[in-house]
């Protein structure tokens, strides 16, 4: 009776597309509790440092915080200038994404739709990238902006973010930014100071924060002013509830 049980001499020796097959599947098991296991682990513990941080060429210098010692200006300046959809959409923003598809196709330089969401997922999990591995990022940060905006939500994503964001040559964060620029702790940024930040935050290593000329001074004037309206119309809400 037991021979009709026992394993066949082919299954104890799996085809190369067998064994093929096998390590890909583990691999993707692997690769999904270990994105899930640390994603829960960033939810309460702060992130110590990130491969754009290893990866810059002139160090890094970082000070993390919590949102409760980060001034609400700041959160209401990134929402502002970075993503105005922020408390209402689930991670990623279509229409802007849309838009910056629109806009590829009829240029060259290639522009983002990314939320900020989107942004913490690829600062603290993945790498910047050019080229293909452009394109390979993009389809993990799908991924990892899922995980956190389910499992970190609203508040926690805005504080990470806050803390890992390149906010100038070697400057990761804001509390690290405020202090180098302003002197002072970012629990106590003006309207001003918090729009000059967020105005750097797409092109860190160019955009002066202080003293700005050009496209940098009006865009951070114009944070500055869009931020009353986050404020007036609780489009931050989704952060302080």
């Amino acid at each position: 009776m037991f021979r009709f049980i026992k394993p066949t001499r082919r299954s104890d020796h799996p085809s190369l597309a067998g064994r093929i097959g096998w390590f890909i599947g583990r691999s993707i098991i692997w690769f999904v509790v270990g994105s899930v296991g640390l994603t829960v682990f960033y939810k309460f513990v702060p992130v110590p440092v990130t491969i754009t941080m290893v990866a810059d060429p002139g160090g890094f210098d970082k000070d993390w915080t919590s949102l409760n010692n980060i001034d609400r200006s700041m959160v209401d300046a990134v929402i502002a200038g970075e993503d105005a959809k922020f408390c209402s959409h689930s991670g990623f923003d279509g229409e802007a994404i849309e838009q910056a598809m629109e806009k590829n196709s009829r240029g060259k330089r290639l522009r983002g739709g990314s939320t900020i969401s989107q942004q913490t997922a690829k600062n603290v999990f993945l790498w910047q990238g050019t080229g293909w591995t452009r394109y390979l990022r993009k389809g993990l940060e799908v991924w990892f902006t899922v995980l956190i905006e389910n499992i970190w939500g609203k508040r926690r994503i805005m504080e990470v973010y806050l803390n890992v964001a390149e906010t100038g040559i070697g400057t990761y964060g804001v509390e690290a930014a405020s202090q180098r620029y302003f002197r002072h702790s970012a629990t106590r940024l003006s309207r001003v100071e918090a729009a000059r930040i967020a105005a750097a935050l797409p092109a860190p290593k160019r955009r002066a924060v202080i003293d700005p000329a050009g496209f940098t001074r009006r865009h951070g004037n114009a944070i500055a002013a869009r931020s009353g309206v986050v404020r007036n119309e609780a489009l931050d809400a989704c952060v302080y509830e």
